[in-house]
């Protein structure tokens, strides 16, 4: 029988304790689709989703951060127009000085009034929803 089930993916919201306001870690991406992302990627088979946001940050922004908790699951169908995928978010801190890495273009620091507007995948909803979380404690409804 052969499945065709939706892929795995982490998305880790970075926040810098170190830094006034808390500022985010956005991406360039290097490949399509182009724009600014929040870091993440893939679960390798056999890893943890854990391992996997701490192992992409890591990857992406030369950082080793602290899970703070999960925020949501996002799993619409079109998010990433590639592939079918499902992202599990995490609010993430970090301290230090960021680097782009892997397949990270630039990397930009982004006060939460700041975030731009080109942004890939569902990534504005995502922010959206952690800035309504971040700033009221209200999470998102589901569906």
């Amino acid at each position: 029988m052969n499945y065709r089930n939706p892929i795995p993916t982490v998305d880790i919201i970075i926040e810098l304790t170190d830094r006034p306001h808390r500022p985010i870690i956005l991406i360039e991406r290097q490949n399509s689709p182009f724009g600014w992302a929040i870091p993440g990627g893939f679960v390798d088979y056999g890893e943890q989703v854990e391992v996997a946001a701490r192992r992409e940050a890591l990857e992406e922004t030369s950082l080793e951060v602290e899970l703070i908790e999960q925020f949501l699951v996002y799993s619409n169908p079109e998010r990433d127009r590639r592939k079918h995928t499902i992202s599990i978010v995490f609010i993430a801190t970090a301290k230090g000085e960021a680097k782009a890495g892997d397949d990270a273009k630039n990397l930009g620091i982004f006060e939460p009034w700041q975030v731009p507007t080109n942004l890939c995948f569902d990534h504005d909803r995502i922010l959206h929803d952690y800035l309504l979380y971040r700033n009221n404690r209200i999470r998102p409804r589901l569906g």
